[in-house]
């Protein structure tokens, strides 16, 4: 196979798993009844360890682009989950907070959210995991 052929197989193959990920996710997330996307969660988790975050910030912890995470923050202020607080540093910049309906609800879907992300690993082997991660941190460093 040839070297460029090789490479689209791969991102392929990357591309397709990340999907069924977060389509298996998301079901299970509707199945929950969590009425949220997982890219909500996603933010919903990162503000959980990294509270009191700009939008800049945010966005650069969880690989959003500006015009997504605004429509994702949005939807999130509507089912109160989060809020945005003027910055005391900067009129124009808000800082996003979890608030405490977000953190019960954080509490109360992390197990149920730890045991849907378990599922992809099940039948990974802890070499098979390692390797993985290694091989993906590498591709990420790498585009850095």
């Amino acid at each position: 196979m040839e070297t460029t052929e090789k490479f689209s197989a791969y991102s392929f193959l990357l591309d397709r798993t990340n999907r069924k990920i977060k389509q298996y996710a998301q079901n299970r997330f509707k199945a929950a009844n969590f009425d949220i996307t997982v890219d909500q969660w996603l933010i919903i988790k990162t503000l959980s360890q990294n509270n009191d975050q700009n939008q800049s910030q945010l966005a650069e912890l969880t690989g959003k682009d500006h015009p997504t995470l605004t429509r994702i923050l949005d939807l999130l202020v509507k089912k109160d989950l989060v809020e945005r607080r003027a910055s005391a540093n900067d009129r124009r910049s808000f800082i996003i907070h979890l608030t405490t309906h977000g953190i019960q609800k954080f509490e109360e879907w992390s197990p149920i959210v730890s045991e849907i992300r378990t599922k992809a690993w099940e039948n990974l082997s802890e070499k098979d995991y390692n390797d993985l991660k290694r091989i993906l941190n590498n591709i990420y460093q790498t585009l850095s």
